[in-house]
């Protein structure tokens, strides 16, 4: 160390170098005088000096410090007046030829010493002087103190504690130690490194990072005492392998349960009227091995106050579904449930994971709750409608799948009846608006108990025929009334209203009569006149009430008899008048002398006849009731006027008196024939015969009644159905609400009301899927069909007229539902899963997935297929058999989530299809062999690192599962120990210190195996590793001598040797030779030097008239 007089370079310039030539040709030549000048030639220099250096040590300078003599006799002194307080320094002067060296050098004799950590840097003001003249220059030198490698490194703290779980990953920083060294430099650099060897832990040479390099246990081991030390490298350097300082380091294993759970939920939002909804998907994961890793449970901590959810774990996996406990109470809670979840795992101490919460929730209408679809329904019926008919369909919105709905009693219900699934209301029974006109039915759903009212408001029709008051009417009637009047008032009443209910009156009769009928009143009137004598003495005819419905008038009839009362309406009539005739006057008293007669149409044989004038002496008398007229008393006292007696005789009937007829009795004397007599014939006689005649003929005639035939109030037929009316029919479920079906004809052979003809549907309509119009028989569907439930139908069509009374006819009719293409194909599973060794064969079976299709036929023939993009895997696409299709790489791919579809094979409209996921898991064989990564390994490594520093980290991926990816190390050639390889972490160490100059490089097999079985699988890798070599070159060269002289005659042979200089080198082996090389002075490219030997040579003729001497550096 004291022989330093230099800077550390590999080359050292020897400070000054004056060659002296001595000229033989030139001796006389001499220089002009100058005016003389005195300076410094810099007036800063640096310099620089090592601390702890010891006594008279020169600081070294780059340039020459000092002054220029300008003239020979100077004597200069130099001497430093400031910055150099402690005293450190002196100023020496050393001349040299034209030039006076300012030296600056330790002091001698003085306990202080130099200490860079105290102060770096000393700036010293220098003045020179020449004795004896007046004369001085200033310069200023900064004296830089360099580093010596004086100081150890320090820990700080010198005890470290760690607590590491046993589950730590390898390469893991888990420590750092700390330690200082306030040398600067390569001289403040050290390494760590353990005392003792250590395995499963490494230290890091330079940060001091520790790190974990092998697997814990905390059952075998769980704490670790390890002592670090802190190695100054160059201490290694100059041969003393000392420690700075050491510390401790405390690492606690523990075995801790690293991970928690953690909750991944997938939601699912189901309809309310899905049946078993899965309402969120939850997974468990737990990142840890064994007993921590497995999940003890996973609960619903919060959110479900009445217990309604429950968790159904998925056999084989850590798949949790949310499932619902019927019934959930969806009205209380109208936006969802926010169910808090939480799940714990088999490890000790068990861990808890973060509570996760999930939103439940149900589709259903917002603000929409559950009620009947009207407030209040009101419809209208017609009266017509017979038992069967269609009246109305009550229906809940949204309509419950468990709905049943029902009439609850009452004084109406009886009259309907509802269908308790469908809601359609029908009739169960004849309705008369005349009992009840106005229904009230009030229909609730057992379920929900929701009530509606239903208002059923009959509309009148036209099934009452007028009622006349009396079943008959009979009259007597004078034959004497007057034309038009007013004979009998018939009357009937209609129930129904408007014109239904509006009656007129006609009579119904084929043969003429006297009477006729007021058509609004029912007023019966003669409208000609009446005649007992010579018409029938009574008339029987048919009044008939008509009301004005449509679309037929209903008519009802009476029977109407009026009895002629005879009337003494006739006066008598004598058959004879104007009689004349001649008797003598000796005719005998008591003498029949004629007869008169007189008829009397009303009452017959009660004619009295009477004298009126003419007998007034009495010789004459009339038998009041023969009307003989005989001689009363002799006529020979008679003495008549003219001779002739006038007699005017009248008829009577008692009330009426007869028109008179004179009869003339003239008197002769003498014998007189009895046929004397003459007379005007009346011909009454025959007159009355004809009426009688007349009469008899007119009560001969058949009654009224007897042969009118009533074709409209006899319902005299029954219904019947035409006979295309077929048994059995087909229809598509499918088929529209309103469709049609079938219309039904039917016929009846009557008229009017009796021949129309209702259509309903009395039975079989369980599902109340049809309709039948009540007056066009057409059959449609009223609500929609479902094949997959009922797939038949027997109606009951029955139909009926209105006649009264009323007739009725059924037939059957089989309504088969064909499969329409309205059921999606389900799969029996909602997802699929299968494990698989990656070495199945090609074709083997995986699983089965099974999808159903209630449709028939095409419709529900399913074909599978993958929509997954994948070539491993293939599916049958009839049997739904997942197979081996390609060949299997766990380690490519270990997991197969394929989307399978299940498509109906419909020809018609659109195909129906469903999806459903599959995931095939791959189990792992050991097919792998470990496979470094990367290839190969370059390692760069320091000579000097300590043992047991980790100088490469080998990686192997073995894709393979357990102990086929479990991988463990040797190393084919240690180089007889000098490394060493970690079976189970695959670190290479340093086992024994490196020799840059004994070896450069070592190429390193390694193996790389696994624990498969039954057989294991072998890599190798190559670690090539570099020594780098480490400057062992401390010590710089150094010249024995500040400056040598040399002199060389001019013109001297080219090759002169003129001088040698010896420089030396303190360190050993190559870093200690020394080359000699000229890099400054007025000689460089005049001189050469030879770079072995040191010696220096002229290498052409010199002259000392161009220059006497030269420097050389």
């Amino acid at each position: 160390m004291g022989h330093w007089a230099g800077t550390q370079t590999s080359l050292l310039c020897l400070a000054l170098l004056l060659l002296q030539l001595f000229a033989r040709c030139c001796q006389g030549l001499q220089n002009p005088a100058v005016l003389p000048t005195f300076f410094f030639t810099h007036s800063l220099y640096n310099a620089t000096v090592y601390e702890n250096s010891a006594a008279r040590t020169y600081a070294n300078s780059k340039v020459k410090m000092g002054v220029t003599l300008t003239h020979k006799s100077w004597d200069i002194k130099y001497r430093i007046v400031s910055g150099d307080e402690e005293g450190f320094f002196k100023a020496e002067e050393f001349v040299m030829g034209d030039f006076c060296f300012l030296r600056v050098r330790t002091k001698g004799g003085n306990a202080a010493i130099l200490n860079r950590e105290i102060q770096d840097n000393y700036l010293l003001t220098v003045k020179a002087t020449v004795r004896g003249e007046d004369l001085d220059a200033w310069a200023k030198v900064n004296i830089q103190v360099l580093d010596m490698n004086d100081l150890r490194p320090l820990f700080s703290p010198t005890t470290y504690s760690v607590t590491i779980a046993e589950n730590t990953p390898l390469r893991t920083s888990i420590a750092q130690v700390t330690a200082t060294d306030a040398d600067i430099g390569s001289n403040g650099e050290f390494y760590y490194f353990f005392k003792d060897k250590v395995d499963l832990f490494a230290v890091h040479p330079t940060s001091g990072v520790i790190s974990l390099s092998g697997r814990l246990n905390s059952d075998e081991r769980n704490r670790y005492d390890l002592e670090i030390l802190a190695v100054d490298r160059g201490m290694k350097l100059y041969g003393n392998n000392g420690v700075s300082s050491t510390a401790k380091l405390f690492i606690h294993i523990e075995r801790i349960n690293e991970h928690a759970p953690t909750l991944s939920v997938v939601t699912h939002t189901p309809s309310l009227l899905d049946k078993d909804p899965t309402y969120a998907v939850l997974t468990v994961e737990d990142m840890d091995e064994g007993a921590n890793g497995e999940i003890e449970s996973v609960s619903i901590v919060a959110g479900d106050p009445l217990d309604q959810f429950r968790l159904v774990k998925r056999t084989g996996s850590n798949e949790y579904r949310i499932k619902g406990l019927e019934p959930v109470d969806w009205d209380h809670f109208p936006y969802g449930y926010n169910l808090t979840l939480q799940a714990k795992d088999k490890g000790s101490p068990q861990k808890f994971s973060a509570v996760k919460v999930v939103h439940v929730y149900v589709n259903r209408p917002q603000a929409v709750e559950i009620k009947f679809e009207k407030e209040m329904y009101e419809v209208s019926l017609s009266e017509f409608s017979p038992p069967g008919v269609n009246v109305v369909a009550v229906k809940l919105s949204p309509e419950p799948q468990d709905v049943e709905y029902n009439l609850n009693p009452g004084p109406d219900s009886d009259y309907f009846k509802i269908n308790p699934q469908t809601g359609l209301i029908t009739t169960a029974r004849h309705l008369n608006i005349l009992e009840k006109e106005l229904f009230e039915l009030q229909v609730v759903d057992l379920e929900s108990d929701l009530k509606v009212k239903v208002s059923i408001t009959v509309e009148d029709e036209n099934n009452h025929a007028p009622l006349f008051l009396q079943p008959s009417y009979e009259v007597f009637l004078n034959e004497s009334i007057a034309v038009g009047t007013n004979v009998l008032t018939v009357s009937a009443t209609d129930s129904d209203r408007g014109e239904n209910g509006y009656i007129t009156y006609s009579i119904a009769s084929i043969q003429a009569l006297p009477f006729t009928i007021n058509q609004f009143t029912g007023v019966i009137s003669s409208n000609n006149e009446l005649d007992f004598e010579s018409s029938s003495e009574s008339y029987i005819f048919v009044v008939r009430a008509s009301d004005w419905g449509l679309p037929y008038r209903r008519e009802s009839e009476v029977n109407v008899t009026v009895h002629l009362e005879n009337v003494n309406d006739n006066k008598p009539l004598f058959e004879k008048i104007a009689c004349q005739g001649v008797i003598s006057y000796s005719f005998p008293p008591g003498g029949q002398i004629t007869t008169v007669s007189a008829i009397d149409i009303d009452e017959l044989e009660l004619v009295k006849y009477k004298i009126i004038s003419g007998n007034e002496k009495g010789f004459f008398e009339l038998n009041p009731d023969s009307g003989v007229l005989v001689l009363r008393k002799s006529l020979t006292t008679a003495n008549p006027k003219n001779g002739v007696f006038n007699l005017k005789i009248a008829a009577t009937d008692g009330e009426n008196l007869s028109d008179s007829m004179f009869v003339n009795i003239s008197i002769v004397h003498g014998k007189v024939s009895s046929k004397s007599f003459s007379c005007n014939e009346t011909r009454v006689a025959q007159k009355l015969a004809e009426k009688l005649l007349k009469k008899a003929k007119a009560n001969s005639k058949p009654k009224i009644e007897d042969v009118f035939i009533d074709l409209y109030s006899v319902n005299r037929q029954t219904p019947q159905f035409d006979k295309s009316f077929p048994s059995e029919i087909s229809v598509r479920e499918d088929l529209k609400v309103g469709g049609s079906v079938l219309k039904v004809k039917a016929w009846d052979g009557d008229t009017g009301f009796n021949g129309r003809v209702l259509f309903t549907i009395s039975d079989g309509n369980k599902d109340s899927c049809f309709n039948i119009d009540m007056e066009t028989g057409l059959i449609s569907v009223l609500m929609p069909m479902d094949r997959e439930k009922v797939d038949r139908y027997l109606l009951n069509i029955t139909i009926y007229d209105l006649g009264s009374p009323q007739k009725s006819t059924w037939r059957l009719l089989t309504i088969n539902v064909e499969d329409a293409n309205d059921n999606t194909p389900q799969f029996l599973q909602e997802s699929y899963s299968a494990v698989i060794l990656e070495n199945t064969n090609l074709g083997t079976a995986v699983i089965q997935v099974e999808a159903t299709d209630k449709d028939l036929g095409p419709n529900g023939d399913i074909l599978y297929s993958i929509l997954t993009s994948t070539t491993q895997l293939a599916i049958n696409s009839s049997s739904g058999i997942v197979y081996v299709a390609g060949q299997l790489d766990r380690e490519f791919k270990a997991h197969f989530n394929l989307k399978i579809e299940a498509r109906d094979k419909a020809e018609r409209g659109k195909q129906r299809f469903s999806v459903v996921t599959l995931k095939v898991s791959l189990d792992d064989v050991n097919d792998c062999p470990p496979a470094f990564i990367p290839y190969s390994y370059n390692a760069k490594v320091l000579e000097d690192l300590p043992v047991g520093t980790i100088i490469a980290w080998l990686e192997t991926q073995d894709p393979d599962l357990g102990l086929g990816g479990q991988v463990r190390y040797t190393l084919a050639n240690d180089y007889n120990g000098k490394f060493e390889i970690d079976k189970a972490s695959g670190v290479i160490r340093l086992a024994k210190e490196l020799d840059y100059e004994k070896q450069q490089f070592y190429n390193l097999t390694v193996r790389a195996k696994d624990k498969g079985r039954p057989v294991s699988l072998l890599s190798v890798s190559f670690v090539e590793v570099e020594v780098v070599d480490v400057n062992e070159n401390l010590y710089p060269p150094y010249f024995l001598d500040f400056a040598v002289k040399g002199t060389v005659k001019e013109n001297s042979r080219i090759g002169t040797s003129v001088l040698q200089v010896t420089a030396r080198d303190d360190d050993v082996g190559r870093d200690g030779e020394i080359q000699y090389s000229i890099r400054d002075g007025s000689g460089l490219g005049r001189f050469s030097i030879d770079e072995e030997t040191g010696y220096v040579r002229s290498p052409r003729v010199l002259c000392a008239l161009l220059a006497s001497k030269y420097v050389l550096c």
